[in-house]
């Protein structure tokens, strides 16, 4: 019986393998070590929480260096090689870009056991700055990131000469309407994860199923980790992360935030954690980015707000020109 079951497995093994190579993924190592980004990536070593851990970034400094910095946050889908066009325009307009991969995704540290907070990632960044004698900069975040960078506009005002949100999640408390599901509930999601699951949710989730061949590679990213033997810490991370979202809402301080503010919103947007354990008619009033741009305009002091409509999750990709262009003049204003 024992063999039986040792047969089962590796023959699922083998063709899951098989499968991901007909679609052409990568294998992927837990840091991405085989997986070159846009541009040349250092490290910041962290001895946070009883261990030495690592923190990618990506530093351009343009030749024609205007004397204003910009940090893109990444969304927690991604790493910071998927602002490789945003990069590109900003260096354009003198703007020196610093984009760091966050503990636990792209090419950072994937801890074992670390207790995730936005104010811990916040802090990890603040040092960031620092070692690289940057006083200030403007801050923007993308979905989790919007959730970070509200947090880093929170902790550290005086650094943040500007915050800019682009379709972040967060902008409303999932706890009133979704169950709480533990850590290990996760963590078992992220386990089931493959290819067709992957591009199944961005497909319907980000792109309102008009599928472009240059989203493949965002796909692959993912999908190329589960190829790993090591994804179970990839997963355990996710997992991780997932409570962390869930558990600490930052739509109760949008009116402390001081620094002028820009919201850019893809409205047909529909993004929310935890709707497959609601109810039909709870998941109708949840991710309604055509509604809640709005609300959050006019909770934050300050706030332009910029809506993309028919434009889902991903501004930056899928209507650059949309995104970058009001980017560029409030960054100049």
């Amino acid at each position: 019986m024992k063999n039986r079951i040792l047969i089962l497995i590796l023959f699922l093994s083998s063709y899951q393998f098989t499968m991901a190579q007909n679609k052409g993924l990568q294998w992927l190592d837990i840091e991405l070590s085989n997986y070159e980004y846009p541009y040349s990536v250092s490290y910041l070593s962290l001895n946070i929480q009883e261990q030495e851990l690592k923190m990618a970034y990506m530093d351009i400094k343009p030749d024609q260096y205007n004397e204003k910095n910009i940090v893109l946050f990444h969304g927690k889908n991604f790493n910071g090689a998927y602002w490789e066009t945003t990069i590109d325009a900003l260096t354009k307009e003198g703007f020196r870009v610093i984009v760091p991969d966050q503990i636990g995704f792209g090419k950072s540290s994937k801890p074992a056991h670390f207790h995730y907070t936005f104010q811990q990632l916040a802090l990890n960044t603040k040092t960031l700055l620092d070692s690289l004698n940057i006083e200030n900069a403007a801050i923007l975040g993308h979905s989790m990131g919007g959730m970070l960078a509200t947090r880093f506009a929170l902790m550290y005002p005086e650094t943040t000469q500007k915050l800019v949100l682009e379709n972040p999640i967060g902008l409303e408390d999932w706890k009133l309407k979704v169950p709480y599901k533990p850590v290990e509930w996760w963590y078992q999601n992220e386990l089931k994860k493959n290819y067709d699951g992957i591009k199944k949710y961005q497909l319907e989730s980000y792109y309102d199923n008009q599928w472009k061949p240059e989203y493949d590679q965002w796909v692959n990213l993912l999908a190329g980790w589960t190829l790993n033997s090591s994804y179970e810490t990839i997963a355990w991370n996710a997992a991780l992360t997932y409570d962390m979202i869930f558990t600490q809402p930052v739509v109760y301080e949008f009116e402390k935030i001081s620094s002028p503010t820009l919201l850019i919103i893809g409205t047909r947007d529909r993004t929310a954690l935890g709707k497959p354990l609601v109810t039909e008619e709870v998941r109708k009033t949840m991710g309604l980015y055509s509604e809640l741009g709005k609300i959050t305009q006019e909770r934050i002091p300050n706030a332009q707000l910029v809506e993309l409509p028919g434009i889902g999750h991903l501004p930056h990709i899928e209507d650059f020109n949309g995104f970058i262009n009001p980017l560029i003049t409030f960054l100049k204003d």
